[in-house]
Formats: structure tokens, C-alpha cells, sequence
């Protein structure tokens, strides 16, 4: 059967991807029935390197807005910035409820409170094997093990038929605690019949099974145990069960800890009060009560394991912390990833850390991190487990979707049945068929300090001409009357060296600017104009010809 086959009575359920398709982060979709919108994640992207300027990244959710009213409820799969960054943003103009589990509401709630709008939505907390509704979709949460606490995939029953759709998660053989997959609970749904599996396409690329837990930390107690002087750990703040480990090492080895950075600190009082870790009473100590304490008792939990040049790790490495200063004999320990486009500032802080006399263990010489999406191995194992009729993957780079989509052909999914799709594709799903439709307008929004959205790719692009090659301000002034140049053309530079092997490129400069103003005709009123694309012109070929640069040239034309 094919879409024009199916009856015009029938409604079909649309899939919308509006971030996280071709790309790592800015993860949202779009699940649409019958007029109703439900919004899974809304994650943001850290910027690229051409990005300068850029805070942060965000989905480009016009969509949404254009049909705003029809929003009925947002859902988060797990609290990590890729899929939660962006949700202050989409709340301000559609404050529609939002559901996730326990530690990811209390995460989201002080995101909104710092931007004052926690008043403003409803949050509603929802716990694995609970389920509610939303319009026409019911939607369960099913355990995820991932790398924080209280991830979640969903079971999505809508009047179209059953999505699973993954979050990010893995499968590890041999963990049996709280946070573990629940596999049973998916095989069941598979048994009820899943019309179509969304799966996390990160680690598409990568054979057999992701490392387990157990196993990192008995390479994370042994290097606390061998450290003659103070351990630093630096990691993700939302990496609650990291976290955990780590408590558990210092009880073990009888050292104190101390807990420095605004996001360790907020995620530790919320995984305290939540109940997932414990602290053992006098154990945890101020970070200003270090120095009384020998080296070899004081173990540190901070942040700055991506090279973020504000951290306190970064602050650590480059000698500029108040109370932390790395001595002969320091361990630090680097407990995650190195995400793609921070290597180098990673490496930087590695490199400073060595100069100042600490040893530096990370992933590139210690198994100190364990992914937390799944291996190949596991994502066969998801496909097997929930049987779906068609196959969808998300989460990943075109690479990852391609492996992924691939890897299901090979477990025997039709490849007609695998919906290979990019940001905008509107996926339809009726009478048990599923095709890819028509398209909507998507990509993304950059924010820069306060504005959101007002940096396009012209800005993008003006901005690395200014890094590359500076810039030029070229000034005249002009008689009202006659239009005759009675100052300048004056230039000045910043970024730039008006210097050539003779000595006259800021002359001859001037020169090509005055012969291009005298072949204008300036009579008429829109002179200034005209005076200034000239000499925009006029320098830029000028520059690029004689010394084979591009500098920002900005004509400044004034008449008096």
C-alpha cells in the first residue's frame, strides 16, 4: 500500500525533526496528530569554531511559533544541555507544560528560576513505568541508562499506532541497580507491537558493548589510591553516577572532598536531596578548609573537563584559582570525553596542568570515562527487543545515521522500511505505512549575550574576515555645496599593517580611493552612498591584489 492508497478519512501521525538530525546536540521533535503538538527535547549545541562570538546554539523552532496554540505539552527524555539547553528559550514563547523524570524537573526548575520563569510553566514529574497523556498521544516512560540519573526512553501510543522512541541510552550487561535498562519492559512493548523505533545513532560507528561502570571505577579508585598528593576530578556536573563513584572512593580511601563549580555544586544538592548520593556526615568540606589539610587527605570534585576557558579546572591549570594551586605530587583526572571541536582547549589545559608539576590522567591514556550511548551490539540488541515495523535513527551525525540505518538492514529490517531523514523532513505514519512528506523550515538560531537570532551568517562571516584580516575605516569628509572632498580620505586600521616591502601601501591606498571618488558623478543627493560602495570597492581589490588580503572595509563619509 502507499500513501495514495490510504483512505482520506484516515489521520496521519507526523514526525517532525527540528534539530539533532546530522548533527551532535539541538535535539527536538515534533509529534503531531489531529492538530495536537507534542515537543520531545529541546537541546542546544555549544558553537562551532567558525561561530565566533556565539554563546550557544539553539534550534531554529519557527515552527512552533507559527502554530503555538496547538503546543500541548513538552517532554524530556534526560537533563543533558543537548537536550534541555534550549528549553528557557522555547518557554518564553510557548509556555506550554512540561513532563520529565524527578531529577530532571529539579534541573530544569533552577534553569527557569534563574531566568524568572519558573511561575510562568507547569512541571510535572513523572517517574519510569508512569504514564500520562497528552491530547491523543499516552506516553510511558521506560528506564534509560545513560550517563546521569533518571534518563528515560518513551512509548509513545498514538491513534496511528506505538513509537518507541529511545532518548539516549545504552544497554551494559551485568548492571542490575535502579538505573539500568529496562529491557524487560521493552520487550513487552514489542510484543505489543511497535510501528516505529527512534534510536540514538551516536555510537553507530562503534563495535561490541559499551564499557561498564564497575569497570571505570576500579581504574578511577586505583589512581586516587596511587596519588601521592591532593586528586582533582574534574566532569560533567550531570553525571550524577560519576558523582556517586567518586563519594564512594573518598569514603573508601579516608580522604575529605570538596565540591567547587556552580554546576557541581547545584547538581550534588539536587542528587543529595533526591537521594542518590550520600555524603557521609563531616566527609565533605568547604573548598577555603583545603589548606588545612595534608595533600594526600583532600580529594576535589570540580568542572572543566571540555577546556571551558571559565571553569575552575581552567582557572586551576593557568595558576589564576584563589584557594587551588596545582603542586608536585597532584593527580588530576579528566573523567569524561573529549567532545569533538574542544580538543584544543582540552589539550591546553592538559598542557598547563603538566607544566605546573601535576600528573594528568585521561581518556587518551586510561579507561577514567565510559560512554553513555550504546554500541553497535546494544543498538542491535534495542531493534531485537522492540521489533518495530520501520526504523528510524536520530541523535548523530549523517555518519551516524547512515552506520545506524545500515546495522538495521543488516538485523533484517526491510531498507524500505527504514526512514533515513534530516532536520524538516515531515515523517507520516498512516494505516501502518510510514513515508517521508514535505519538509519544513528549520536550522538554527545563535545566541550572543543577549540577543537571540540577530547573528546570521553574514555577521558569522564578517566576524572571521575581522580575525583573519582585520579591519580598515576610511574617512573623508565633504563640502555640503559642492560635494568636493575638504578632509581625508583619512585610514585607519585595526588588525591590519599598512606595511609592504616598499613602504607605500597606506599612500598608494589613499590615491586608489580619491581616483575612484573622481570618477563619480556626485551632484545628485544619494553621493554619500555612492562614495561609499566605491570606496569599498575600490580598497578591497586593492588589498587583495597588492598584499592578497581581505580586511573589513568601512567607508565613514560625512558632509558639513
Amino acid at each position: 500500500m502507499t500513501p495514495q492508497d490510504t483512505p482520506e478519512k484516515s489521520i496521519p501521525l507526523k514526525i517532525i525533526p527540528l534539530g539533532g538530525l546530522g548533527e551532535i546536540g539541538l535535539n527536538m521533535t515534533v509529534f503531531e496528530y489531529d492538530g495536537v503538538i507534542l515537543v520531545v527535547d529541546s537541546g542546544l549545541m555549544f558553537p562551532e569554531d567558525y561561530m565566533l562570538g556565539v554563546d550557544i546554539v539553539i534550534p531554529d523552532y519557527e515552527y512552533l511559533r507559527e502554530n503555538k496554540e496547538r503546543v500541548a505539552g513538552i517532554v524530556l527524555t534526560h537533563c543533558h544541555e543537548d537536550h534541555i539547553g534550549a528549553l528557557p528559550f522555547l518557554l518564553k514563547d510557548i509556555p506550554a507544560p512540561v513532563y520529565a523524570t524527578p531529577f530532571t524537573i529539579a534541573l530544569v526548575s533552577h534553569k527557569l528560576e534563574e531566568k524568572d520563569l519558573l511561575s510562568r510553566v507547569d512541571l510535572h514529574k513523572i517517574k519510569p513505568r508512569e504514564s500520562f497523556s497528552i491530547g491523543p498521544f499516552h506516553i510511558e516512560f521506560v528506564r534509560a541508562s545513560h550517563s546521569v540519573v533518571d534518563g528515560v526512553s518513551l512509548a509513545i501510543r498514538t491513534p496511528a499506532g506505538l513509537i518507541v522512541h529511545t532518548g539516549d541510552f545504552k544497554i551494559t550487561h551485568g548492571q542490575l541497580d535502579d538505573e539500568a535498562t529496562d529491557v524487560s519492559r521493552l520487550a513487552q512493548l514489542g510484543e505489543e507491537g511497535v510501528l516505529a523505533l527512534l534510536s540514538d545513532s551516536t555510537n553507530a560507528e562503534k563495535e561490541g558493548y559499551t564499557l561498564s561502570e564497575s569497570e571505570i571505577g576500579a581504574t578511577l579508585e586505583k589512581a586516587v589510591r596511587d596519588s601521592s598528593g591532593r586528586v582533582i576530578v574534574a566532569l560533567f556536573a550531570s553525571n550524577v553516577p560519576r558523582l556517586a563513584q567518586i563519594v564512594n572512593i573518598a569514603a573508601k580511601t579516608g580522604k575529605k572532598i570538596v565540591f567547587n563549580g556552580r554546576s557541581i555544586e547545584v547538581s550534588m544538592r539536587i542528587a543529595q536531596e533526591l537521594g542518590y548520593i550520600n555524603v557521609p556526615p563531616g566527609m565533605q568540606i568547604d573548598v577555603s578548609e583545603v589548606k588545612n589539610y595534608e595533600d594526600n587527605e583532600v580529594l576535589l570534585v570540580t568542572t572543566g573537563s571540555q577546556g571551558e576557558p571559565m571553569s575552575a579546572l581552567a582557572r586551576v591549570a593557568a595558576g589564576a584559582h584563589k584557594q587551588i594551586k596545582i603542586r608536585d605530587g597532584d593527580t588530576v583526572i579528566l573523567s569524561s570525553k573529549f567532545i569533538p571541536g574542544n580538543e584544543k582547549a582540552i589539550t591546553g589545559i592538559i598542557n598547563n596542568l603538566y607544566r605546573r608539576g601535576a600528573e594528568v590522567i585521561y581518556e587518551k591514556i586510561s579507561a577514567i570515562h565510559v560512554s553513555g550511548h550504546a554500541f553497535r551490539e546494544e543498538l542491535k540488541l534495542m531493534m531485537h527487543l522492540t521489533r518495530p515495523r520501520y526504523f528510524m535513527p536520530v541523535h548523530g551525525e549523517y555518519r551516524h545515521l547512515l552506520h545506524h540505518a545500515r546495522l538495521a538492514e543488516k538485523v533484517g529490517i526491510p531498507k524500505n522500511r527504514i526512514l533515513l531523514a534530516q532536520n524538516g523532513n515531515v515523517i507520516n505514519f498512516m494505516d501502518e505505512v510510514g513515508w517521508i512528506g514535505e519538509s519544513v523550515d528549520t536550522g538554527r538560531t545563535f545566541v550572543d549575550g543577549k540577543g537571540i537570532g540577530d547573528v546570521g551568517r553574514k555577521v558569522l562571516k564578517d566576524r572571521r574576515a575581522l580575525s583573519e584580516h582585520g579591519m580598515v575605516v576610511a574617512t573623508m569628509v565633504l563640502d555640503f555645496d559642492t560635494g568636493v572632498v575638504i578632509y581625508g580620505p583619512e585610514l585607519l586600521s585595526r588588525g591590519f599593517v599598512f606595511e609592504d616591502e616598499k613602504g607605500h601601501l597606506l599612500q598608494d591606498a589613499q590615491c586608489v580611493i580619491m581616483d575612484a571618488v573622481e570618477q563619480l558623478d556626485l551632484s545628485g543627493p544619494d553621493r554619500i552612498p555612492l562614495i561609499e560602495a566605491a570606496t569599498q570597492q575600490a580598497l578591497r581589490r586593492f588589498f587583495n591584489y597588492v598584499i592578497r588580503r581581505r580586511p573589513v572595509i568601512v567607508p565613514l563619509v560625512l558632509e558639513v
